[in-house]
Order: C-alpha cells, then sequence, then structure tokens
C-alpha cells in the first residue's frame, strides 16, 4: 500500500529552496508578458488542474474548458498571487472554483454539509496501491482496472469525487486539499473516508492498479491547451 502522503519525507532543504526560487522566477516572468514562463507554468499544473476540474464535471471536453478559463482568469490577475501557497495550489483553487461555477448554472448547488453529515465514519478500507510498477504482462489488467475505477469515480457525489482525486490520485496533503477546495482539513478527512469506501463498493474488490493514468491530460492536448491561453492573453495584451 502507497504511504499517506501526510506522512511523507519532507524534501531536502537545498531542493526546496531551489524549486521555491524557480517558480518566484517564472511567476516574476509570467507577470512581465513572458509567453516561455507562461507555457512552463501550464505544463507543470495541466495533470492537477485538468484532473481537479474532472472530478466535478461530467466530461473532458467540459474540464478541458474550465482548465483553460483558469489559467486565462489566473494569469490576468497574476498580480492576486502573494505566494503563501504553492503556485499550484493557488492554481488548483481557481479551477475547483470556475468547476464549481459552471456546476451551480447548471443546476442547484449541492448540499455538501448534508452530504458529510451522512458519511459513514466506521470501518471502511483504503484501496491498495502498488508497491511497485507492474510487469508489462499486467498492463492490460491495469488498463481495464482504470477503466472500473473512473467509472466508479464517475458515480461519486462530486465532493467524494474531486477529494480523492486530489488525495489519492494527485497526493496532495490533507492541508493541500482543503486550501484548494476552501474547506477544512477534518471536512477533507470525512469526504475522503466516504470516497474510498463508495468506490470499493463500486469496484467490488481490491484493485492492484495506481492511478498514474486516470484521466490523462498530456502531449498534444496539453501543447494545445497552452496554444489557447496563450491566444487569450495575447488579444488581451497580457504578453509581449
Amino acid at each position: 500500500m502507497r504511504a499517506d502522503p501526510e506522512n511523507r519525507a519532507p524534501a531536502s532543504q537545498p531542493q526546496a529552496a531551489t524549486s521555491t526560487a524557480d517558480e518566484t522566477d517564472l511567476v516574476r516572468r509570467a507577470r512581465n508578458g513572458d509567453e516561455a514562463a507562461v507555457r512552463e507554468i501550464i505544463r507543470r499544473n495541466n495533470q492537477r488542474l485538468f484532473r481537479a476540474a474532472r472530478g466535478l464535471l461530467d466530461s473532458d471536453h467540459e474540464a478541458e474548458d474550465v482548465v483553460q478559463e483558469a489559467y486565462v482568469k489566473a494569469f490576468t490577475r497574476l498580480d492576486g498571487f502573494d505566494g503563501r501557497a504553492a503556485l499550484s495550489t493557488w492554481l488548483t483553487r481557481i479551477a475547483v472554483n470556475a468547476a464549481l461555477s459552471r456546476l451551480r448554472k447548471r443546476r442547484p448547488t449541492a448540499d455538501l454539509e448534508a452530504i458529510d453529515m451522512h458519511a459513514n465514519q466506521n470501518g471502511g478500507q483504503i484501496l491498495p496501491f502498488p508497491s511497485n510498477p507492474p510487469d508489462p504482462e499486467a498492463s492490460a489488467a491495469r488498463a481495464e482496472a482504470r477503466r472500473f475505477i473512473e467509472q466508479a469515480l464517475n458515480g461519486l457525489p462530486a465532493a467524494f469525487r474531486l477529494v480523492f482525486i486530489l488525495r489519492d490520485v494527485q497526493g496532495l496533503t490533507t492541508e493541500e486539499a482543503a486550501e484548494a477546495m476552501g474547506v477544512k482539513p477534518q471536512t477533507v478527512k470525512t469526504r475522503l473516508f466516504r470516497a474510498r469506501r463508495l468506490i470499493r463498493e463500486a469496484i467490488d474488490g481490491s484493485l492492484e492498479a495506481g492511478f498514474s493514468g486516470l484521466y490523462p491530460f498530456d502531449g498534444a492536448r496539453c501543447a494545445n491547451l497552452a496554444d489557447r491561453v496563450v491566444a487569450a492573453l495575447r488579444t488581451e495584451g497580457r504578453l509581449s
């Protein structure tokens, strides 16, 4: 079973400092209209934002539209990023809010507190994660497992689906997920507990596949989204 991200060992201070400095430089350059910096920020965050949006919405196409919308909003308001949270967390929050806004326009807002009140606090097990990469012969089984898991995810209430993707797929800590979702850490724990149990019930058994292939968003789709965001920013005069 995969170690809980909350208990993962902290990165070495030199690495953390380098990463922070690199991110700070990217943000500075993006604020100054540097297209290369904008594209690099998009490349680094596309998978996370797409998965977060897809966790709330019902289709890849709609999730991709929301991610584009979130990027344009973020880059046009980059002066509002104060660096207190990681850039990825700030971007994820914008994408989540954009997805929720779209849901509210389409149907009545879900009573998430009521969902939390009904979450079962007893029993339940965590979906197992493989400790080693599967061998080539297991690729077909892993593809089938991903299909079952995605089907189970799509059947969850949006609140549970999102927290599962942020915590178990993306590997965010409870605190990071809470900040991205705008809820309390305890709410994240409650929803995640319920989501894991519902998924196990939906797939009816343990699956030994990992989640790295869920809701993929890379390659040409990633590049095309960057092109569209850059074009929108140019239209608004945000890039040099």
